[in-house]
């Protein structure tokens, strides 16, 4: 999951070299529903002899919500963003998420209780993000600002997502698969309604920027997703989220290599400390001094 969706950065910027950020996304969420689809009608995966799709309309409901906070709005930030920032720093955001996802469960959601250090972990992170935006470097909101910020709320979405799940969905008996599918199926279909709103411009296409729409979309949206409910099912949200200690390694990695990306001293600096409170959060590592207890 961190490798394809670290890469999947990359392949959001070449790709824009020749369609538009709303046809990024369109792509991404079309193909990836269709290979979903094929999926699920070719191996019909069911729990316990159940039914392939959900019966309850509420259940259709929670779907319909993670649709859109999940897929549909943050896959349109980061492809809008990355018209403005470097793929590299569009990965590095996608490392808030944990940070994010701790707020969600636990302030929004409450499904998981954050202890001292998680919450010291939370601070150091949005310090962390502070840093990483560098607000003394603007007088006036730029570009570069704008698509920094969509990057921000695009990790956001995706907490809100991970708690709106674990609350909602995660308990009841859906094969991932299915989960998937109908995840990413009811964010392409969404997507088809806004066709003419999002993806109407003319393109130009080239056999790299094909080459990384099919990619985004087939197994960056397609089957990575599976691989993230089974995980998701398997060790909560928080846990999770910790797909974003990779994710930015390899976005970084190919942003420098491939694109000739370069960073300014507080990026990596920021990402350090999101890094710092992102260990704390998830328990990796505990501060060295602990508050005494009283009987």
């Amino acid at each position: 999951m961190g490798v394809v969706w670290g890469a999947s950065f990359l392949f959001m910027k070449i790709a824009l070299e020749g369609v538009s950020f709303g046809q990024v996304a369109w792509s991404r969420l079309v193909l990836g529903g269709l290979t979903l689809g094929l999926i699920v009608l070719v191996t019909r995966p069911r729990i316990n002899n159940g039914p392939v799709l959900p019966r309850e309309g509420v259940v259709w409901l929670h779907f319909l919500v993670i649709a859109f906070t999940g897929c549909f709005i943050p896959h349109l930030l980061f492809a809008w963003a990355e018209q403005y920032v470097s793929s590299s720093l569009a990965s590095i955001y996608n490392a808030v998420t944990p940070i994010m996802t701790a707020v969600m469960v636990t302030a929004v959601f409450r499904v998981e209780k954050l202890a001292r250090d998680q919450i010291v972990g939370v601070l150091v992170g949005i310090v962390g993000v502070i840093v990483i935006i560098a607000p003394w470097q603007y007088t006036a909101l730029t570009g570069d600002l704008w698509g920094q910020l969509a990057c921000l709320g695009a990790a956001l979405c995706y907490g809100f997502t991970f708690g709106y799940t674990r609350k909602h969905l995660s308990g009841r008996p859906i094969a991932g698969t299915t989960f998937a599918f109908l995840n990413i199926g009811l964010a392409g279909a969404a997507m088809l309604l806004f066709t003419p709103v999002l993806a109407w411009q003319p393109v130009s296409l080239t056999t790299p920027i094909v080459l990384s729409l099919v990619t985004l979309g087939a197994l960056g949206t397609g089957f990575a997703y599976i691989w993230h409910i089974n995980v998701l099912r398997a060790w909560g949200p928080t846990t999770t989220s910790t797909v974003t200690y990779v994710t930015p390694v390899v976005g970084v990695l190919l942003g420098v290599l491939i694109l000739s990306e370069t960073f300014s001293w507080h990026e990596p600096a920021g990402a350090v400390l999101v890094l710092v409170g992102i260990l704390l959060t998830q328990k990796r590592v505990r501060l060295p001094f602990a508050v005494p207890r009283t009987a």
